[in-house]
């Protein structure tokens, strides 16, 4: 339930990456152009990773010298392709680690997802997949390559022309409604969610690694 939780709140608070930069319009005010690409971003307390030696990452409170190896999720790029009748968005991004024990050659095999979500709450796809880190002897850090990809019916992207219309209506001062934002009503706000998805990538933790993400 907690990575659900943040999941959600991730996906809330990263919508407005849907839209582009803003450009003024002669009548005044902002034009703002609504991109049918996914928001993209890595959910809260996902984007890192804990490995502990032995036992001490089931206990209730981890020993922090008891670390083997802390992994982290930068450098996140999306492209995103609209001109067919699917648009398809792919995140890179990259993987770095370090290991307390540099001793010997080593791998490490990290599980991460790719979630795709409509309207910040609703888990439309998701898939696991996973990277490998390879630590040359004597090395104490590594880096490695990822990436995930969200594959949306165009058709699902484009808000109805009639809610379209309702948003970009030039308003007069003096109209009824002029001062009144559309989006303030809910069948306005319920069409602009169906018509928004995000791209999530994140490391797939367990329980007990996420709660030591949320509460260290």
């Amino acid at each position: 339930m907690l990575l659900r939780s943040v999941l959600i709140a991730a996906s809330f608070l990263s919508l407005a990456a849907c839209a582009r930069d803003g450009e003024l319009d002669p009548t005044g005010g902002m034009r703002i152009a609504r991109s049918p690409c996914p928001a993209s971003g890595i959910p809260a307390y996902t984007g890192d990773i804990t490995l502990f030696r032995g036992a001490a990452g089931q206990a209730a409170q981890p020993d922090a010298a008891a670390i083997d190896l802390v992994a982290t999720m930068t450098n996140l790029r999306v492209v995103c392709d609209e001109t067919g009748p699917e648009i398809v968005a792919t995140a890179t991004f990259e993987v770095s680690a370090r290991r307390s024990d540099a001793r010997g050659a080593r791998q490490v095999v990290l599980p991460y997802f790719a979630t795709v979500v409509r309207g910040g709450n609703v888990v439309v796809a998701k898939r696991i997949s996973r990277v490998t880190l390879d630590f040359a002897d004597g090395q104490d850090r590594a880096t490695a390559s990822a990436s995930g990809q969200a594959v949306v019916a165009a058709s699902a992207a484009v808000l109805p022309e009639e809610v379209r219309d309702r948003i970009t209506r030039r308003r007069r001062a003096g109209e009824q409604d002029a001062a009144i934002d559309p989006m303030a009503d809910p069948l306005v706000r319920q069409a602009v969610a169906r018509a928004s998805f995000e791209l999530l990538v994140g490391f797939q933790l367990t329980p007990e690694q996420l709660r030591y993400n949320v509460t260290r």
